[in-house]
């Protein structure tokens, strides 16, 4: 029987963006080098694989495909609200993290499972999409466009959750972003993923209660195990 890929899951609770940035990229290196290392030296040696659970303090973040116009702060503003601003380089536009949102990054070596980078962003979705289903919330993905949403090809779509990922050498990083319970205000400050004509919503909105983050968290990391298939080891 073949052995199922181990993933190792760490929750970090609230972190800086960069603190969790720098994380990812420490994470994702370690496994590259593993590779260049076993085809250098003829080893087959597993690179590790983790999935990093957080919230971060009110941030933007830009991706290397977004326009620095959809941020609708300057810095007096930024400092106003709070706020950090991050050039990064995963794919999207622009989106915020901020408290009561759920935010995963997957540093997963897709050898393990399938080289598809497609396939990989469906599956995300699929986890989130299944997890709100959990929590009587009826999501749906969007043609044409990334992420999980309510609503959807409606007048009122409104998106609840947000994704941006890297993958090098099939290593995978960024992620998803799960609206909660967050101050949806604060996506009146930017065009959300530089899309101008659909709202933001959260769990919260949608169902009229808050829930925790460790209650969806859990329930995330339940079908995060189901769609893809891997074991788990707690850091």
């Amino acid at each position: 029987m073949q052995q199922l890929p181990i993933v190792r899951v760490r929750d970090l609770g609230l972190i800086d963006y960069k603190q969790a940035w720098d994380l990812q990229e420490e994470l994702l290196k370690a496994a590259v080098d593993c590779k260049i290392s076993n085809r250098k030296n003829e080893t087959e040696i597993v690179p590790e694989q983790h999935l990093l659970f957080c919230e971060h303090p009110h941030v933007y973040t830009l991706g290397k495909s977004g326009v620095a116009e959809h941020l609708l702060l300057d810095e007096a503003h930024l400092q106003a609200v709070d706020a950090q601003f991050y050039k990064i380089n995963r794919g999207g536009d622009i989106t915020y993290h901020g408290p009561g949102q759920l935010v995963m990054y997957p540093i997963l070596d897709l050898e393990q499972f399938f080289t598809d980078i497609h396939k990989y962003m469906r599956f995300l979705e699929e986890a989130v999409i299944r997890t709100l289903a959990h929590f009587q919330i009826n999501a749906t993905r969007f043609d044409g466009l990334t992420g999980v949403w309510i609503d959807a090809d409606t007048p009122r779509a409104r998106k609840i959750c947000a994704m941006g990922v890297k993958c090098s050498r099939w290593i995978t990083m960024h992620g998803i972003a799960l609206n909660v319970a967050p101050d949806l205000g604060y996506f009146g400050h930017i065009v959300p993923c530089g899309i101008q004509d659909k709202a933001v919503t959260s769990m919260a909105q949608e169902m009229g209660r808050v829930v925790t983050i460790a209650e969806v968290q859990q329930v995330l990391l339940n079908e995060m195990t189901s769609v893809f298939n891997f074991s788990i080891q707690t850091q």
